[in-house]
């Protein structure tokens, strides 16, 4: 089954004049400012913040809207395809179940704020199993697995998503 995204994403480093649209990813990063720093001292390289922001309408085929802000340009970590904040800004919204299995990778969220669930099954028809989820929660998913994240209060759920490739 395949499940279609809407996706919009700016690149906040490279962009000349910003879009009208951009407005409103800076009034995101703004807001998650509140609750977490989102400074980057990358090595050999000067202190930054954000250099991309997706919005995900739905996220795999879950509810409401969710914002990856990018922290990392591709290519700039070895043996990592994503460094980014997941944001779920209200409660209900919810990254649907999803695998990495399918391109070989393995993913780890940390809750830096909120609370939530995190919901995982082994292959599309597995057993669902759902825990709840809190600053300072670590999950991990590997091979075939699927997983769910959901924002079950009112305050915004910021996970630190980190997306590796499968050792060989």
């Amino acid at each position: 089954m395949v499940i279609q995204n809407s996706t919009k994403c700016y690149n906040l480093v490279s962009t000349k004049s910003k879009p009208q649209a951009m407005n409103d990813y800076d009034e995101i990063i703004k807001k998650v400012s509140k609750y977490i720093n989102l400074s980057v001292i990358p090595f050999g390289e000067p202190k930054r913040s954000v250099i991309k922001v997706d919005e995900r309408n739905p996220m795999y085929g879950g509810n409401g809207v969710v914002y990856l802000l990018q922290m990392f340009d591709v290519g700039k970590l070895i043996n990592n395809r994503i460094g980014a904040y997941m944001v779920l800004f209200s409660k209900g919204d919810q990254a649907g179940f999803h695998t990495h299995g399918t391109r070989k990778e393995e993913e780890l969220y940390v809750v830096m704020h909120g609370e939530g669930e995190y919901s995982d099954k082994n292959g599309a028809n597995g057993v669902v199993r759902t825990t709840k989820i809190a600053k300072g929660s670590i999950t991990s998913i590997r091979k075939k697995g699927f997983h769910s994240v959901k924002n079950t209060t009112n305050e915004p759920l910021i996970i630190f998503v980190i997306t590796t490739n499968e050792a060989t």
